[in-house]
C-alpha cells in the first residue's frame, strides 16, 4: 500500500515539535503555526507508520488522518475514531503522556473496536 506524500517537510515537522516540546507542557507562547505544524507532521508520521484506513484520528482544528490496516469505510463517520486537542496529542506522541492516561483521563474520545494507538505511541 503505498503512503500518501508528505504535506509538511520533515525537517520543518521535528523542528516543530522540538519548538512545541522546549515550551513546556502546556506549551504557552508557542505560535499556533508551530503547534499547526507539529501537529501536522506527527499526524503524517503515525500515518507512515501504520498506513491503513480503518481508524481516523482527529486532532481539531489542525488535522486529521486515516491510519491503521483493516476495514476501509467509505461514507459518513468511520467506525473508529479517535479524537484530542493539540497539547494533548503532541503530549503523547512525544511520550510526555501515555496513551491508557490520556483515555482513562478522558483527554482522548476513543470509539471503535480499532480505535488504539498504544502500539503506536510515543513515535
Amino acid at each position: 500500500m503505498a503512503v500518501s506524500r508528505r504535506r509538511i517537510d520533515v525537517e520543518e515537522g521535528r523542528a516543530a515539535l522540538a519548538a512545541w516540546l522546549e515550551a513546556g507542557v502546556p506549551a504557552s507562547g508557542v505560535p499556533r503555526a508551530v503547534t499547526a505544524t507539529a501537529v501536522r507532521y506527527t499526524l503524517e508520521e503515525v500515518t507512515a507508520r501504520a498506513p491503513g484506513n480503518s481508524v481516523e484520528v482527529r486532532v481539531p482544528p489542525f488535522g486529521v488522518t486515516q491510519c491503521v490496516e483493516g476495514p476501509r469505510h467509505t461514507r459518513g463517520t468511520p467506525p473508529n475514531v479517535i479524537e484530542c486537542d493539540a497539547a494533548t496529542w503532541l503530549a503523547m506522541v512525544s511520550g510526555q503522556l501515555s496513551w491508557a492516561d490520556a483515555v482513562a483521563s478522558g483527554k482522548v474520545a476513543a470509539s471503535g473496536l480499532r480505535a488504539n494507538l498504544s502500539e503506536l505511541l510515543p513515535l
